[in-house]
């Protein structure tokens, strides 16, 4: 009886130890798949999922994945194409927009030297008006398609970011004094360098100041903090957070905007990423706030700072 027993106990060790070995198997062929799954799709590799486990529901379901790796490496091809034409297309048609809309602004300049009826005088404003917006809108386009297309910027150096801070506002000076805009500029005493594109940061800004110029209602200001940010403020009412937060978005317009295209936060925005920044809008008691926000990637005091007007100390 007891010689029964144990052979009847050995019998389930067995077993057991055969199940354990199974469900070992198992796992590690459940890693791999997924291992190989998380790889396939961070990866542009036309390489399948391959495992060690000879078991059959297991190799059942990583060629189903397999398959379905093959229709979504297929999308994405189509999909990668269709956007870079589409960008070349974009670029292309904005280009070969510029150069009639220039001719028919040179034709208007030379039809309004002419002698008018009060009538005709009034159209030819009109034409004029809805061309010098086609003219914005067709370049801010151009400059669009040029950005998407560019990828992330490669020409990077230190910057001080107030020393281009000012000299946007001192470009700005003749359009902010025309609304009767005289800006507050708050800026800490010791330099914020950061490692940017100078003329990407100068866009940036220069999008920002036109933003403010539209729809300011008399005041802004601008503050510079040690940490890398930077405050656009000015009081704009009518404005909810829905249309607040839509103020990036491509081809966006508030109800009030009479010329705008709706392309130039979403540059900047584009730009402020690029460079490995942030941008945002708050809105609060009819007081609009763009928060820009570059971190500090570490110690930019290198051989190219000694020679950049004295950036680093």
């Amino acid at each position: 009886m007891e010689s029964w027993l144990w052979a009847l106990v050995g019998m389930m060790a067995v077993i057991i130890a055969a199940l354990l070995v199974k469900v070992h198997i198992l796992q590690k062929a459940a890693a791999e798949i997924a291992d190989g799954f998380v790889d396939r799709l961070i990866t542009d590799t036309n390489t399948l999922i391959d495992i060690s486990s000879r078991d059959q529901s297991m190799r059942r379901l990583a060629d189903e994945i397999n398959r379905q790796l093959r229709k979504l490496r297929a999308q994405r091809h189509r999909f990668y194409e269709g956007d870079l034409e589409l960008k070349h297309a974009v670029a292309n048609i904005s280009h070969d927009l510029r150069t009639p809309l220039t001719a028919i602004c040179g034709y208007l300049d030379l039809l309004e030297q002419e002698e008018h009826s009060q009538t005709s005088q009034r159209y030819i404003g009109i034409i004029r008006n809805r061309a010098e917006l086609l003219a914005e809108l067709t370049e801010e386009l151009f400059r669009y398609s040029v950005i998407i297309s560019g990828g992330d910027s490669a020409d990077r150096e230190p910057v001080a970011i107030g020393s281009v801070l000012e000299e946007s506002i001192a470009s700005f000076y003749s359009a902010l004094h025309g609304r009767g805009i005289a800006p507050q500029i708050e800026m800490p005493q010791e330099k914020v360098v950061r490692l940017l594109d100078k003329s990407a940061l100068a866009r940036v800004f220069s999008n920002l100041l036109n933003n403010v110029v539209k729809y300011s209602e008399g005041d802004l200001k601008i503050t510079l903090l040690a940490s890398g940010e930077i405050i656009f403020a000015n009081n704009v009412h009518g404005l909810d957070e829905v249309q607040v937060g839509k103020l990036f978005d491509r081809f966006y317009t508030v109800d009030s905007a009479s010329k705008s295209t709706g392309l130039g936060l979403s540059i900047a925005r584009m730009l402020t990423e690029q460079m490995g920044g942030t941008i945002l809008a708050e809105y609060e008691q009819g007081s609009l706030k763009v928060r820009v926000f570059f971190p500090d990637t570490g110690s930019l005091c290198d051989e190219r700072c000694q020679d950049e007007n004295n950036l680093c100390s």
